[in-house]
């Protein structure tokens, strides 16, 4: 058979489509933590290091099992099971698991591995579960950097054990937070019991909460348990638990995987951290930022914190999104293959941080939050507010933060209606001027495709587009910015001072519009032509490399004294971060809407630094900020939580000068 030119071309031309289509898809983003991690402004012991105490550790359990034999033959207190059938189903799979595991969901075991302090406290409670894997390999062993670490300074750590909740059934999410709360009971009666190994040893009114991946959920859901009296979803079981959980931390959780109610559960007033790794081969987008912006605190917490005492002092939520980590890396037992065995032909694992780094970042924060708020020390609460202060802890990669404490007040949250000349305040008012794009709307996750857009964050925010300059003139623009007003009286009710601080969440895009009209252009007809350029070039200009963004925060009083500080001051203002998870190219991106995730970075401002740089300008009466697009020629941000909060004392930024 005579093969023609033409021919031969176009299968050369499909060999090459596929060959590119089945190479490896490895794309980082250049890293910058050789400047962003440079200083370090905490004069305090690095977290991550072991204390002073001596550790041990013990297992309660059944004494019964018959596939683990650390709960069939170590077992220093043994425990009664539960009945949890109400809250799991094991559905067409309950014959062989019950076979394999010898009890069914109305006599689940209370086991669990426990690192303790050599010392005889009382020391606070924190309980760690895994989420979902294959049953036969146990995942509880795999958190023994948190145990030693934890108990060596001063916590009691107990991980538990959920691995025959584990493998193929769905929507037990209930039953593992549940669970962790039938194990507070039990903690509550070792306490109680003067002859047991921890009679007296446990501090109860400090108790935190640590769950990875769908124990990252579950812990949210006990969290918002603990504070019923009924099951949502079949009032007929009773709920006594009422335990004083002060920190709930997710580790890459998954969200809605159990809806109560039908609803997402409702999480307020406790102390919450989330993170998540970039390259996350299971949970790939960071649904984590849903439960972050569910927690909520009342305002009887936030007049707590305004006046620095009361229970709910100082309550906060933070959220850390970490470049290059992934799902496994987390626990000892999953490791790097998030996908399973097949990991190495599915996902792209070259670029992963090494393991010990992903887990020395969760030993610095993990440490750090309970310190804050299981110890009330507050000395390391700066790093939630700018992550900057600690470079010399922090592994060398990337990290985008979030932070919000109960002290905090919108102005503009971006969720009360469909106004977008309206703030969440009453009275406050919002302006753009010279923008190309200007409108509100809904943050999605990574994983929404193309063919399902129902992936969202769940959370409202502000676009805002601009070009500082002219179409066919080379006359200056005027910068692109927007004002958000507050009403005569606002500053004085909320009583804002040096010690408040202006707060906002802000992302870049590589998104760039076109130039402007010139407003002395005449009016020939091309508008529709112009939109079309314009589209044209936001989409060519995907394709090349963008300078950083940057932009000016102006501050305004009652008397019109104006005052000016860099954004990029207090934080970096990243393009969306590169990921690319899997091997094959045109699978992640028929699976995915885009090669990243958009997470917001968080901004502290102190007022005092507004009046640093104009004496005459009076936080007291403030009556507008703005975010000024001057130092950026063309760009696209999304705005979201613009509002004020009170600085807590310790915190001192890690401000650096705009070069």
């Amino acid at each position: 058979m005579r093969i023609l030119p033409a021919t031969l071309a176009t299968l050369a031309g499909a060999l090459a489509a596929a060959t590119s289509a089945c190479a490896g898809s490895l794309e980082l983003t250049p890293s910058d933590a050789a400047t962003v991690l440079s200083g370090h402004h905490l004069d305090h012991p690095n977290p991550a290091l072991p204390g002073p105490h001596d550790v041990l550790t013990l297992y309660y359990g059944s004494g019964t099992d018959r596939n683990r034999a650390e709960y069939r033959d170590s077992v220093s207190i043994v425990t009664q099971p539960v009945d949890a059938s109400k809250l799991v189903s094991l559905g067409n799979s309950a014959k062989s698991r019950n076979e394999y595991w010898g009890f069914s969901p109305d006599s689940f075991p209370i086991n669990a591995r426990v690192w303790y302090p050599d010392d005889p406290g009382p020391h606070p409670l924190v309980l760690v579960v895994h989420g979902n894997h294959n049953m036969r390999d146990f995942s509880d062993p795999g958190y023994d950097w948190l145990g030693e670490l934890l108990a060596s300074r001063g916590y009691i750590l107990a991980s538990v054990d959920m691995n025959f909740i584990n493998g193929g059934i769905r929507g037990e999410n209930d039953g593992r937070g549940w669970l962790l709360l039938k194990h507070l009971q039990a903690w509550q009666r070792f306490n109680d019991d003067p002859d047991g190994p921890f009679g007296g040893r446990v501090d109860m009114g400090n108790v935190g909460l640590i769950g990875h991946s769908r124990g990252g959920e579950a812990v949210a859901l006990a969290g918002a348990f603990n504070r019923l009296t009924r099951y949502p979803d079949d009032a007929s079981l009773e709920f006594d638990f009422g335990f004083d959980i002060k920190a709930v931390i997710s580790i890459a959780p998954v969200d809605g995987q159990y809806l109560p109610a039908d609803q997402r559960a409702p999480l307020n007033d406790f102390n919450y951290l989330v993170f998540h790794g970039s390259h996350d081969g299971d949970v790939t987008s960071f649904h984590g930022l849903r439960i972050f912006n569910r927690v909520r605190f009342s305002e009887r917490a936030g007049e707590d914190a305004d006046t620095g005492g009361g229970a709910g002092s100082g309550m906060f939520k933070s959220a850390v999104y970490v470049y290059r980590a992934n799902h496994g890396q987390w626990n000892t037992v999953w490791g790097a293959h998030d996908n399973g065995p097949r990991s190495p032909r599915i996902l792209e694992l070259d670029g992963l941080l090494p393991p010990e780094d992903q887990r020395e970042f969760g030993r610095v924060f993990v440490s750090s939050f309970l310190d804050i708020t299981l110890k009330g020390d507050d000395r390391y609460r700066p790093l939630f507010r700018d992550h900057r202060v600690a470079g010399a802890w922090l592994p060398k990669t990337m990290y985008i933060t979030r932070f919000m404490d109960a002290s905090f007040r919108p102005l503009a949250d971006f969720e009360e209606d469909i106004d977008v000349t309206t703030g969440s305040a009453d009275g406050v008012t919002l302006h753009g001027a010279d923008f190309s794009t200007w409108r509100e709307g809904q943050l999605d996750l990574r994983s929404s495709n193309r063919t399902n857009t129902s992936s969202s964050q769940l959370n409202q925010a502000l676009w805002l587009g601009w070009n500082n300059g002219y179409r066919s003139s080379d006359d200056p623009a005027p910068p692109a910015i927007f004002t958000f007003t507050l009403p005569d009286g606002l500053a004085e009710e909320w009583s804002t001072g040096p010690e408040t601080s202006l707060e906002m969440h802000v992302g870049g895009l590589d998104d760039e519009p076109g130039p402007r009209t010139h407003p002395d252009a005449e009016k020939d007809g091309n508008a529709d032509q112009d939109r079309r350029e314009d589209r044209r070039e936001d989409r060519a200009s995907t394709d090349e490399e963008k300078p950083p963004l940057e932009l000016t925060v102006q501050a305004v009083d009652a008397d019109g004294d104006t005052a000016r500080v860099g954004l990029t001051h207090y934080g970096v203002l990243r393009r969306p971060l590169t990921i690319r998870v899997l091997r094959r190219r045109d699978i992640e991106d028929g699976r995915f809407a885009n090669p990243w995730e958009l997470i917001l970075q968080h901004f502290s401002i102190p007022l005092s630094d507004f009046a640093a740089e104009n004496p005459a300008f009076d936080p007291g009466t403030l009556r507008s900020v703005a975010l000024v697009f001057d130092g950026t020629d063309a760009g696209t941000v999304v705005v979201d939580d613009v509002g004020l909060a009170r600085l807590h004392p310790g915190f001192r930024g890690a401000r650096v000068p705009r070069e």
